[in-house]
């Protein structure tokens, strides 16, 4: 696994983990489905100034990347999944708390794993031990009463399920597709689904809108626009369980967002399912004496 690859998803989960903030305060002026849907448009927007950009460079240099087929079939795919997965969250949490609902969604690190045993993904043994200190990390980091399975529960656990097969749909067309184009099309795709949901089920503003504009713009252009391309990036030609440990830090960094920015304090508990969580992504990315 190439450090850039590494570093590109630790940034991932960076943003995402920090992006708690704005999804909280951007809850207190939209709906779920209003907030997700803007923010993807404001995410896809966002690329366009890339694309233009890329396109140049790729054009002075007679470089393409992938064909449109796969970028056009992937990212569609991506958008539906993500518009899935984060309906399925926002209305999860909804009846369960925040702890559950981070540990539960965090699942993906072993649901990925699994999920690639059947699509002939060879995963060694420190990955699996690399999950299982991940499991015990977002234990202690999240879950503080007891463990009881209600409609939540069950809601934000098929969310874990559509992530997945969104990391596994990203593995299998993003070394066939440009990651900022698929990226693009996947947030105008969710975006748009959003948007009869919004309005079925919502009464969007633009007052409240142009009221919760800072949130909207971190999580559409950082935590849309940023985060997601560089997890398509990324992703390129790495495990996705591998990919899905590292990802799986954005419950850590949005407990240390927590900590510095909102002022909460993190317990000796918490802070041990950080170091846990951290030892298992090194543990993943160590390479096999055999590769050495």
């Amino acid at each position: 696994m190439k450090t850039k690859n590494a570093l590109m998803l630790i940034l991932t989960a960076f943003i995402w983990g920090t992006a708690f903030v704005a999804q909280s305060m951007g809850m207190d002026y939209l709906g779920p489905f209003t907030f997700n849907g803007v923010r993807s448009i404001i995410g896809g927007i966002a690329l366009l100034p890339c694309i233009a950009m890329l396109n140049k460079i790729n054009g002075a240099s007679g470089k393409t990347e992938g064909n449109r087929k796969d970028l056009i079939m992937g990212g569609a795919a991506c958008g539906i999944l993500l518009f899935t997965a984060s309906s399925l969250q926002q209305v999860g949490i909804q009846y369960t708390t925040a702890g559950k609902a981070g540990f539960i969604t965090a699942f993906y690190i072993v649901i990925v794993p699994v999920l690639g045993i059947f699509l002939k993904k060879k995963i060694g043994w420190k990955v699996w031990l690399a999950v299982a200190l991940a499991l015990a990390g977002l234990y202690f980091l999240c879950i503080t009463e007891e463990f009881a399975v209600g409609k939540g529960d069950i809601l934000i656990f098929l969310c874990a399920l559509v992530f997945s097969a969104h990391i596994l749909v990203i593995d299998h067309f993003a070394p066939r597709a440009d990651g900022v184009k698929m990226s693009c099309i996947q947030f105008f795709v969710c975006g748009f689904v959003s948007f009869p949901f919004m309005f079925l089920l919502e009464t969007p503003r633009i007052s409240a809108m142009l009221d919760g504009i800072i949130p909207l713009l971190y999580a559409g252009v950082l935590s849309c626009g940023v985060a997601y391309t560089l997890q398509i990036v990324g992703q390129k030609n790495v495990n996705p369980a591998v990919a899905s440990l590292i990802l799986s830090l954005e419950s850590c960094f949005s407990v240390l967002a927590g900590w510095l920015v909102l002022g909460e304090r993190l317990s000796v508990r918490e802070a041990s399912g950080c170091a846990l969580m951290f030892a298992a992504i090194i543990l993943a990315q160590l390479p096999d004496k055999r590769k050495e």
